[in-house]
Order: C-alpha cells, then sequence, then structure tokens
C-alpha cells in the first residue's frame, strides 16, 4: 500500500496544507499539531518525499506542466510564461503535450509522478471533465502526493488549487456593449464545454436574456477551433437568411473566421457587422480591421498559478481560487 500525505493528513486529523507545513519546517504549525503529525508518520511508516524541502530531502526541483495542445497559441503563451516564472524560483519543468484523449491525460500524469516532480501544472480547461465527474479521479489521487494548480480550470478537492480569468463576466460584459450598441441579433461562437469555455457561454447567454432577446439556437453555436470552421458556419447562416448584426466568439481564431467571412460576403466591418475575439492573441492584429477582443491576461495568470504553487511547497497559505479581471481591448471591429 502507497502511503502518501493525504493518508498522514487524515490519521492526524489536519489539512494536508498542515502536513506540508511540518515537513518545510514552517514556524507557524504548533508544538502540538506538529507532534500529531510526526506521530502519524511514525504510525504509518511514512516517508516523506517530494514535500521535504525543509527536511532537506529529496526534492526534484522539478514541476511537471501538462497541456492539450501546444501548437495552440493560448497553450503555448502559458506554457512559456509558466516555464519563465519557474526559472525565477530556480525551479525545472518537464512538459506533456496529452491531446484530449482521457487515457493520454492519465497516462502522462501518472508518468509524471513517477518522475517524483514536487508539484503539476495543468495549463488550460480542458483537463477537468463536466460530464462524467469520475473521470477527474485520476486528478484527485495525483492531488494526494503533490499539489496540482488548474490554470483556467475548477476542480473542489483536497490539495488542488484553481487559478482563473472570470470568464463569464467578462463575456458578459463584451455583449452587453454589444447590445447597447443597438444589436440585436448577435451570434455567439464557442470552442469548448469545458468550465472555461461554459463560463464564457453563460456570460453571453446572461446578457442577451436580461435584455430580453430572443434568438434562434442556430445563433449560438459549438464550432471547432478553426478560422474556416467560423467563415464556414457564418455563410451558413448567411445562406439561409438568418441575419446577424454582431459575432460575439470564445477565441480569436474564430473572430478571425468572422472577419473572414465578411470579406467574403462584402459586409462592412464594424459598419455592418461588429467581432469581438477571446485571448487578445496575436491573431487579433493579423486581420483587417484588427480584432477587439478580451484579455484574458495569460501572463498574469500563469505567474499566479506558480506564485500559489510555490506558496503550497514552502508551506504557506495559498489561496484555493483564485481569480484575475479580464480587459476588453477596443480595436477596429466594433464602434464603442
Amino acid at each position: 500500500m502507497n502511503i502518501n500525505i493525504y493518508d498522514v493528513s487524515k490519521k492526524a486529523g489536519v489539512s494536508i496544507a498542515t502536513v506540508s507545513r511540518v515537513l518545510n519546517g514552517n514556524a507557524k504549525v504548533s508544538e502540538k499539531t506538529r507532534d500529531k503529525v510526526i506521530n502519524a508518520m511514525k504510525e504509518l511508516d511514512y516517508t516523506p518525499n517530494v514535500f521535504a524541502r525543509g527536511l532537506g530531502l529529496n526534492t526534484m526541483k522539478t514541476i511537471g506542466i501538462m497541456c492539450i495542445d501546444s501548437s495552440d497559441i493560448y497553450l503555448a503563451n502559458a506554457v512559456y510564461y509558466l516555464e519563465q516564472e519557474l526559472r525565477k524560483y530556480n525551479y525545472d519543468s518537464i512538459l506533456c503535450c496529452t491531446g484530449k484523449d482521457y487515457n493520454n491525460k492519465k497516462n502522462y500524469l501518472e508518468l509524471l509522478l513517477s518522475k517524483r516532480v514536487d508539484g503539476i501544472i495543468l495549463a488550460g480547461s480542458q483537463f477537468v471533465e463536466n460530464t462524467s465527474e469520475h473521470n477527474n479521479d485520476y486528478i484527485i489521487n495525483a492531488a494526494k502526493d503533490v499539489p496540482i494548480v488548474l490554470v483556467n480550470g475548477y476542480l473542489d478537492a483536497d490539495n488542488i488549487y484553481s487559478v482563473m480569468c472570470n470568464d463569464e463576466e467578462a463575456v458578459y460584459n463584451a455583449t452587453k456593449l454589444l447590445i447597447n450598441n443597438s444589436h440585436r441579433n448577435i451570434v455567439y461562437l464557442y470552442t469548448s464545454t469545458s468550465y472555461s469555455g461554459m463560463n464564457k457561454y453563460r456570460g453571453y447567454l446572461k446578457a442577451i436574456n436580461e435584455a430580453g432577446i430572443t434568438l434562434p439556437d442556430e445563433f449560438h453555436h459549438l464550432c471547432g477551433k478553426n478560422i474556416s470552421h467560423a467563415r464556414d458556419y457564418l455563410t451558413y447562416l448567411y445562406d439561409k437568411g438568418m441575419k446577424f448584426d454582431a459575432v460575439m466568439t470564445s477565441d480569436d481564431s474564430i473572430a478571425a473566421g468572422a472577419v473572414k467571412f465578411a470579406h467574403t460576403h462584402g459586409t462592412r466591418i464594424p459598419e455592418d457587422l461588429e467581432v469581438i475575439g477571446y485571448n487578445n492573441s496575436v491573431l487579433s492584429l493579423c486581420t483587417e480591421p484588427e480584432l477587439t477582443s478580451i484579455d484574458s491576461k495569460v501572463e498574469e495568470l500563469s505567474s499566479c498559478a506558480v506564485s500559489v504553487l510555490m506558496k503550497v511547497l514552502s508551506g504557506e497559505d495559498a489561496d484555493n481560487h483564485s481569480i484575475i479581471a479580464a480587459d476588453i481591448i477596443k480595436r477596429n471591429t466594433t464602434i464603442f
């Protein structure tokens, strides 16, 4: 039987964070609590490993990073900033690009644990399953051994920390700006049903419902994270005679597709069609006109994720759920 700090915390009747503090020699822990943890470790014959920095044992000074697709612009930036931040703390990193397959994600997480990493950062929202919650057990079980930080994901479990952009509020505010600019036929194109993806979708629906606007189901559409997919879907609506005067999106790539649609059909942007992207990526500067986009603060999210993880590893108090506020970057695809 493999004993981990989760077992120690249960045996001692304290939190995982408290066990971490004891192992790191944190002065905030009372002698009574420290003795309870040490006695629990002895009874369980537990040998600390990755949390044992304060005891001078075999920390690897290495963090595992997992992402779905390193070719994705947002995730590539996240990985870059995460590695830069980790270097500031003299940590190395191991990167695993898992794809979307559940078994691959699970196997790569187990691989990182076998490498005895000190902690794991899951970059992107597609590691947490919304529909099959038991599929999150592999993350919850891994967190019994090492702290896990989710960047743009949320999972309520011990030793798991999340750092999020306020996606719902950001899309809500952007959609409200379109509504206040007299738009009533606003298409919403999104790429994911992940935790972050559904928060964005809820923001759009909230703004539409508050304004008393009723739209056909075709006006909110899950499409591939691909410029041509968005262009082709808007062409489909156009050919059906379904008129729309604004497009709100969950990613700059599909907002760029909306711009391509407009060029193809002689639709003026922003006079006839306003478009808003998401992530404020390099794509927002590559279209003509340049895209208004929501800046989801990937650099700040990454910095915050590493800061949270470093606090946990040093036995300090860390927020379980951190939220970063997004900004709307106004360019030339909107009039507001």
